[in-house]
């Protein structure tokens, strides 16, 4: 499947950026100022996390120095962890013809729409938790951009193990020869897929009221079961992307916190002359009084 190049993304975010600006300034104060300009500038934001991603495909990682080891590695440490077979798992959807074209296509078009698709909904209909969860989207990804710059071989492309690209049965060939396609081959640890889908179903889950959010957040355990089954990735390389969502939230929490903080201080200097107490901020010109003293102060009125 042809996605969207970096080159399309690069475009689309100039476009959006440009027909922000000329809302803003022709009416500032009316919809296309106050909420197209936004979203529209939200949508450059996007555009250009994706233009990024896209782009760094082009780095000259296709070889495979390294790669066959770490997988060697990963694979007796979930034996270790008595994790199933990526093996077995594929020889059961195998067994059933209609279950392997249905994640062959799960895999191959599910990936990209759900996550635009949360977003949207997200940016739309629970706007005051979006930013947590963009921010977390992007800071994941940039932790799995990290990492590929270490070599971790897919179950498909592992000697001796007799998994296949279950794609290529069934004439999708998602990524054909080493270096073509969509995306690196010879990064396999963490899962992008798994990752965004952790930040669609969490987040979903999260945000939403309706009881049809927890449907939503099995596209993470679905994604993590097409991955292992078509021979893409290893258990760990999802169990490892959903550790990094966990921390990319921390990230996100922490930074807001001390935002939070230096804001406080910012406004209590502003107030005081000086940096004041939470409660001085929230309350200017309130003088907080011991409790023993208010109380010393009602025994003598009585």
């Amino acid at each position: 499947m042809n996605w969207p190049s970096w080159n399309d993304a690069a475009v689309a975010a100039a476009v959006a950026v440009l027909l922000a600006l000329v809302m803003r300034r022709a009416r500032p104060n009316t919809w296309p100022g106050t909420v197209a300009a936004p979203a529209a500038l939200e949508f450059a934001l996007v555009a250009s996390l994706y233009g990024v991603w896209r782009l760094a495909r082009k780095l000259p990682l296709t070889h495979e120095e390294g790669a066959i080891d770490r997988a060697h590695q990963i694979v007796r440490l979930q034996a270790d962890l008595h994790l199933p077979s990526e093996l077995w798992l594929q020889q059961f959807v195998l067994a059933h013809d209609w279950l392997a074209r249905l994640t062959n296509v799960y895999y191959a078009t599910v990936h990209v729409p759900a996550t635009i698709i949360f977003l949207i909904w997200l940016y739309s209909a629970h706007r005051d938790k979006y930013p947590t969860w963009r921010n977390a989207l992007a800071i994941l990804t940039g932790f799995c951009l990290f990492i590929r710059f270490v070599r971790v071989a897919p179950p498909r492309l592992m000697p001796g193990t007799e998994i296949i690209d279950l794609s290529t049965l069934y004439g999708l060939n998602i990524y054909g020869p080493v270096g073509s396609g969509v995306s690196d081959q010879f990064a396999a640890m963490p899962s992008i897929h798994v990752g965004w889908a952790a930040v669609v179903s969490v987040g979903v889950i999260v945000a939403g009221t309706s009881w049809m959010r927890w449907l939503v957040g099995l596209h993470v355990l679905v994604t993590m079961f097409v991955v292992s089954a078509s021979g893409h990735h290893w258990w760990l390389d999802g169990i490892v992307s959903i550790g990094l969502l966990c921390l990319a939230l921390v990230i996100d929490w922490s930074v807001r916190r001390l935002a939070a903080r230096r804001r406080v201080g910012r406004i209590g200097t502003d107030l005081h002359g000086e940096t004041g107490s939470p409660e001085e901020v929230a309350h200017p010109g309130f003088e907080i009084v011991p409790v023993t003293a208010t109380v010393g102060a009602g025994a003598s009125d009585r």
